[in-house]
Order: C-alpha cells, then sequence, then structure tokens
C-alpha cells in the first residue's frame, strides 16, 4: 500500500473526523500508549480540562471492555478470530464535539444481553444515571461481580449524548458490534 492508496485512506479518515484510530489486537500496554497520546493531543488541542478527561475516562473504558471481552475468549476457538476484529478511534463530531467509538466480534449468543443493558441506559436522563450508578456499584460490591454494566453507565454519565451502538451481522456465529459515545 503505498502513494494513493494511503492518500484515500486518509482522505476517508478526515471526511469522517477521525482524530485517532487503532485496528488490531488489544493489549494494557497498547491502551496505555493509546491513551497517553489521546491525552497529549487534546492537551496540544488545548481542549477544556474536563472534556479530556471525560475522552480519556471513556476511551479507556471503552478500550478496556473490548479487551476484556476478548480475554474472555481465550482458550476457545473464537480468540484469535475475536482478539483481531478490535478498532477504537476518537474523532470529531460535524457540531465541534468528539466522539470514541470501539467495535468488535461479538458471539450471537451474547449479542441480546448487550444490547438489553445498552437499551435500558439509553433513555435515562443524567439524574437517573448518577441514581442507577449508585445502586449498580452498590450492588456490584455487595455480589462481588465482574463490574459488567456500571462502565456503561459511567460512558453514558461523562457523554453528551445518549449512548449509540449498531450490530451488524457477520454470519451464523458473529455480529460486529459497534459503540459510539459523544463528548
Amino acid at each position: 500500500m503505498i502513494g494513493n492508496d494511503l492518500l484515500d485512506i486518509q482522505r476517508t479518515l478526515r471526511n469522517h473526523g477521525l482524530l485517532i484510530s487503532f485496528s488490531g489486537r488489544l493489549t494494557q500496554a497498547i491502551i496505555e500508549e493509546l491513551g497517553a497520546a489521546v491525552k497529549k493531543y487534546l492537551e496540544l488541542e488545548e481542549s477544556p480540562k474536563s472534556d479530556i478527561f471525560n475522552i480519556f475516562s471513556i476511551f479507556i473504558e471503552q478500550t478496556q471492555n473490548v479487551k476484556n471481552y476478548c480475554a474472555s475468549k481465550e482458550g476457545t476457538d473464537a480468540y484469535d478470530l475475536v482478539s483481531n476484529s478490535c478498532i477504537i478511534t476518537i474523532g470529531k463530531t460535524e457540531g465541534g464535539g468528539n466522539y470514541i467509538c470501539s467495535g468488535n466480534l461479538v458471539e450471537n449468543k451474547e449479542i441480546q444481553s448487550l444490547i438489553t443493558k445498552i437499551d435500558s441506559i439509553i433513555p435515562l436522563d443524567k439524574t437517573a444515571l448518577k441514581k442507577l450508578y449508585k445502586e449498580t456499584l452498590k450492588k456490584e460490591i455487595t455480589e462481588q461481580t465482574n463490574g459488567a454494566g456500571l462502565g456503561l453507565i459511567d460512558m453514558a454519565r461523562k457523554a453528551n449524548e445518549p449512548l449509540a451502538y449498531s450490530v451488524a451481522k457477520v454470519d451464523e456465529h458473529y455480529s460486529f458490534f459497534t459503540l459510539k459515545t459523544i463528548v
């Protein structure tokens, strides 16, 4: 890939407002390096500190969610396929805000549970999200769960718009799940 191919990719990224994009297997080291790059980029852009904090927090939450899902597949036939399907992007919206978008393959048998969690969060206002966050935090501490759902609530609390997602069926076993948060 040289010359016009790379230029075409750059134009496409610019047209979609993409500032940062990573595609491939996520590791803790990659997440940390990308997180540092995101922070530095936003500081150089002189973004407000509250925006930097929210974008960085949501970026970390989304990448950790994807990495943890992939880790849950370790030792299965799905591991390599799912782990290599990861993508995370940060960009500018047409209105001047920022978005954080992540995606990865998810087994079809697990999609409905994820959609149900997000659909229960989307209609909530900031007050209801705060209340749900506190209730979930108490419940998860007493039940010793893995924290599933708390991060989604926290992202929704920091977002300027409701969480958005899409599911694209790939085949009878997998769908590509995308989550978008706007700050």
